[in-house]
């Protein structure tokens, strides 16, 4: 039986610190197929914790069900994000709550320009993300602030998709398979961004079938199975376990 996370403590496999974010027992479907079975974890701020596992796993499932898309349904289970319940909140009221959303297909708004899409998701006044310091994190988009968003290259999308989410001052970054279609070299640029979105404090849960590069820029790691969790502990440990990895990554 899942025992209810204490906040004052968090996981034995993590640090003494608070838990920031906490998934506590959750199980959610799609129409009759049983996709997240009593996943429990939580995320300490600041935190870079990779959800792994092979596909059908329910790692984007969790994902989604964490930020209250609403597909899959969640039918039982809790979710607090800074002692906030999020779990009775729509997808627009979590994102108002702190999280942010990146999903795998970026959905760059057609017709507007990088500038407008950015503009359109941001909080009015900006408390700590204004235009101009997202294009300091990525520079690309402010040299095609004017350009209409959908016709950048793949990995000028993804870093719209993450300079949106940043731009509603959010505490948590969920990232669906950032990594997909990108070459290693924009996916270099893209980890060195996400550990200065790090360095600010801003929680991210990345969910990556590039495992291997995933684990190199976590903190923790959880690896699902069949909708449930097989593993949860350090980053590291992954790594240094090629039987965990042939197992349940195939690496």
């Amino acid at each position: 039986m899942n025992t209810k996370p204490d906040f004052s403590k968090g996981t034995s496999h993590a640090t003494s610190a608070p838990a920031f974010l906490s998934v506590w027992d959750v199980h959610a479907y799609y129409g009759e197929s049983y996709i997240v079975q009593g996943v429990s974890f939580n995320v300490h701020e600041g935190e870079i914790l990779a959800l792994l596992g092979r596909n059908g796993a329910g790692k984007t499932s969790t994902l989604r069900s964490i930020a209250r898309i609403g597909d899959p349904e969640v039918t039982h289970g809790e979710i607090w994000l800074d002692h906030q319940p999020l779990h009775n909140m729509s997808s627009h009221e979590a994102s108002v709550s702190g999280l942010g959303f990146v999903p795998e297909d970026r959905r760059i708004i057609p017709g507007l320009t990088v500038e407008e899409n950015l503009k359109l998701a941001q909080i009015a006044p900006p408390i700590g993300w204004s235009i101009e310091r997202l294009y300091d994190l990525f520079p690309r988009l402010g040299e095609r602030r004017n350009q209409e968003g959908v016709t950048l290259s793949g990995g000028e999308q993804q870093m719209l998709s993450i300079a949106r989410a940043l731009a509603r001052d959010i505490k948590v970054l969920l990232l669906d398979e950032p990594y997909e279609g990108l070459a290693p070299v924009i996916v270099d640029e893209i980890e060195k961004t996400l550990a200065v979105i790090k360095e600010q404090g801003i929680t991210t849960i990345l969910v990556e079938q590039n495992a291997v590069r995933a684990l190199q820029l976590a903190d923790r790691a959880i690896i699902l199975d069949t909708g449930g969790i097989v593993f949860d502990g350090t980053a590291q440990e992954v790594l240094e376990n090629d039987e965990l990895r042939a197992e349940y990554l195939a690496i």
